[in-house]
């Protein structure tokens, strides 16, 4: 592991810390531009999260209507009842993104998709980055303000959904997150700034609360007045 990566996990809370649990569960409230582009309604409403930690599978509850919930995996898409009736299902969900740009509109199980493969990613920041498979250098830092937040980029293994193959990460002076940049390939390939803020502590980890994406223009240069998402998270649990 290079040493940027082994501090940066240090910092958030330590491998061993972090392998010694199974799940996370948080309350989070989602905003931004890029669900009316996709045609999404998407209210500020809490929901509760579930992440495994160790393998990549989500569920986001309620989805669609009380009582329902989502069940991601890489392989597999689905859309739960609280009876655990599989209202709606998809094999390969990767696949049926094919052609599709920013506007393109999304169904209900293109939307569990991006929610199950980004939350799990983002809220597995940065151990993710040293499970097997991943690929990971340094590059040059990224000047915020008077900060200089070092850079890390991680090409991510075929078995894993994300964003795009290739992602970067930056970390402050402290050696926690305050950047995530990547290109959304689902949706046209766009850039995406990821700003990562208010960590809070809980069970010896640093986790953020606050995160907000934006377009990312020439330069790397975020488009302030262009939020793609919003996230804001409380109420973090590990079992």
């Amino acid at each position: 592991m290079i040493p940027l990566l082994a501090n940066a996990i240090e910092a958030h809370g330590g491998l061993d810390r972090w392998n010694a649990h199974r799940r996370l569960t948080a309350t989070i409230v989602t905003g931004g531009d890029l669900w009316a582009l996709k045609g999404v309604d998407q209210d500020r409403a809490p929901r509760t999260m579930r992440i495994e930690l160790h393998r990549e599978q989500v569920s986001v509850a309620p989805f669609g209507k009380p009582g329902q919930r989502t069940a991601f995996s890489p392989e597999r898409i689905a859309i739960v009842a609280a009876d655990g009736r599989v209202v709606a299902m998809r094999n390969d969900p990767r696949a049926a993104f094919a052609r599709h740009d920013m506007r393109t509109h999304w169904d209900p199980l293109h939307h569990a998709y991006f929610d199950g493969y980004a939350l799990w990613t983002y809220l597995t920041t940065p151990f993710l980055l040293a499970m097997d498979g991943f690929e990971v250098r340094e590059i040059a830092p990224w000047h915020e303000g008077t900060e200089v937040w070092r850079g890390l980029r991680a090409t991510f293994p075929a078995t894993i959904a994300s964003h795009s193959a290739e992602q970067d990460f930056y970390f402050g002076p402290d050696m926690l997150i305050r950047r995530h940049d990547y290109h959304v390939e689902i949706a046209g390939n766009f850039p995406a700034a990821h700003y990562v803020a208010d960590p809070v502590s809980v069970d010896g980890f640093k986790l953020p609360t606050r995160r907000r994406i934006y377009l990312r223009g020439d330069n790397l240069i975020p488009l302030r007045d262009e939020l793609m998402v919003s996230i804001d998270l409380s109420d973090f649990r590990f079992d």
